[in-house]
């Protein structure tokens, strides 16, 4: 029997949503285990688990080891976040109104970090700061991570810049304003949203990263990751899925942030 049209169209929006629930399905799943294992009641990461409680979370946030190993990665977190911006926003601007020799080469070697191995950036970055006396610092850790960092924010941030119609800037300087007041005032507003987006990557490269810190820590410099890390050597406790909710908690926070911006700045649109 042949199938009308509308009946074909309904099939393939239901196999569509299937397929789609299926999807995100799996990849929801190991968060929510994760978040119900937090609040088990059972010393040991059990699922189902046996009963319900809070204590994890007590003693995660009464140990001083977690406390600070959550403070140095927001601290580290918010350090990258300020210099990928600060470094992203001039770098794309060179790339997209620069007409200078060697600039396709210069884009790729700036988002080389995303395709090289994190493994390799992480022991070439370790040999320098060895060299330099810099392991173990707060220093290493932002500057690895601006790393690998870098070129989310300059990829967002050019992506913002490339549809933004510069005759609107250039309105602004035959009007009386100066190129950098134009920039500033006309430019920049404009293309927030790839700004915030860039921040918002960055952040959340530097909030879960995990290889780089490793190689960077130290006894008394450690981040979240790092310390998940160290911990889950030694003990397997549902302290870790505490960890770990904090972790994904944040990030779907910043996510959230990432969308109201950006439903914010179509509205005006």
């Amino acid at each position: 029997m042949l199938l009308t049209p509308n009946a074909m169209s309904r099939r393939m929006r239901l196999g569509l949503y299937t397929t789609t629930g299926v999807i995100g399905l799996f990849l929801l799943l190991p968060i929510v285990f994760i978040v119900l294992l937090s609040f088990g009641s059972s010393q040991w990461l059990v699922f189902p688990p046996p009963g319900w409680t809070l204590k994890w979370y007590g003693q995660f946030f009464s140990n001083p080891d977690w406390m600070n190993a959550a403070v140095a990665s927001l601290k580290v977190a918010l350090l990258t976040t300020v210099f990928a911006v600060a470094l992203g926003l001039p770098t794309a601007f060179a790339l997209v109104r620069g007409r200078f020799p060697g600039r396709e080469l210069l884009y790729g070697l700036f988002t080389l970090p995303m395709i090289v191995p994190l493994v390799i950036i992480a022991v070439a970055v370790y040999a320098l700061f060895l060299k330099l006396g810099y392991t173990g610092t707060m220093f290493a850790f932002v500057v690895s991570h601006v790393i690998v960092a870098l070129p989310f924010t300059i990829i967002s941030i050019i992506n913002s810049l490339k549809l933004f119609d510069q005759s609107i800037e250039d309105a602004a300087v035959i009007c009386g304003a100066s190129r950098l007041q134009a920039v500033f005032k006309v430019t920049f507003p404009a293309i927030r949203p790839g700004m915030v987006a860039g921040a918002l990557f960055a952040f959340l490269v530097s909030w879960d990263e995990v290889v780089l810190s490793v190689m960077m820590a130290s006894p008394t410099l450690q981040t979240l990751p790092v310390k998940m890390w160290t911990t889950l050597r030694q003990d397997l406790t549902p302290v870790i899925a505490v960890a770990s909710t904090l972790l994904i908690g944040l990030s779907v926070l910043v996510m959230v942030i990432a969308a109201a911006v950006r439903r914010r700045t179509e509205t005006r649109l």
